[in-house]
């Protein structure tokens, strides 16, 4: 090891002579650039502000059981998000990407996991509830997050089309870059949906004074889970 007055950071020597390499040098190779980062988290921020079937299903939570449930839901989410960024690495969502067969089995799991949650929430009578209450555990509200997310196959083609845009495979390994974006989409992912579940959890305070709370959980709320699992049914693999 190279050790001198200038040096910013740990130097390693190679036999024959000494090369230079320090901590900075050695992160510009494994992460994207900041002008990728920079112009990834504008365009990240920009998709997130529109409400796709995440803020949905965020509101839906927050609306019909509270602003804890939903902060609850919201961690699930962001948990199949990096699943899914981890998966993008490895080079599994390529196989959904590629392969009618696993495209159709993960849309079809995740759709019939909405519509059952869906109908459930019709059939079921929902209990009165005083401020602050909720019927739905938090625990519940978590791993319907993860598996909303994990068994959305337009999530997997999400971030295989999105991340490599701006991956520069001259700095170095793709898959350490592909790794860093996904999870700084995961942490605004994290801001945007908490944002949504706290703004909307206050309609949820009026409703429950206004005796309307119990419509909402069970006729709005089924209604959402089932036209969710709808339109995960109506996804397309593109060829």
């Amino acid at each position: 090891m190279e050790v001198s007055g200038r040096s910013r950071g740990p130097s390693f020597g190679v036999s024959g002579g000494f090369t230079t390499v320090r901590w900075w040098q050695v992160a510009s190779a494994i992460v994207p650039s900041a002008d990728s980062l920079l112009g990834f988290a504008i365009a990240s921020i920009v998709l997130l502000m529109i409400p796709g079937p995440a803020v949905v299903f965020v509101v839906n939570r927050s609306v019909s059981d509270g602003r804890s449930v939903a902060l609850a839901s919201v961690a699930g989410l962001e948990l199949g998000n990096l699943v899914h960024a981890l998966a993008a690495t490895a080079g599994l969502s390529a196989i959904i990407a590629t392969s009618a067969t696993a495209f159709s089995v993960v849309k079809w799991a995740g759709a019939l996991y909405l519509i059952g949650v869906g109908v459930v929430t019709l059939v079921r009578r929902p209990d009165r509830l005083a401020m602050g209450d909720s019927r739905l555990s938090h625990g519940r509200a978590f791993g319907q997050g993860v598996v909303v997310n994990v068994l959305n196959p337009k999530v997997a083609l999400f971030f295989l089309s999105y991340l490599p845009q701006f991956v520069d495979p001259s700095r170095g390994a793709a898959w350490s870059q592909v790794l860093t974006l996904g999870i700084v989409f995961v942490l605004l992912g994290v801001l945007s949906d908490s944002t949504w579940a706290i703004a909307t959890s206050t309609l949820r305070d009026l409703l429950l004074r206004g005796r309307a709370l119990g419509v909402v959980r069970r006729w709005v709320s089924g209604s959402v889970f089932v036209a969710l699992g709808m339109l995960a049914a109506r996804a397309h693999r593109a060829v």
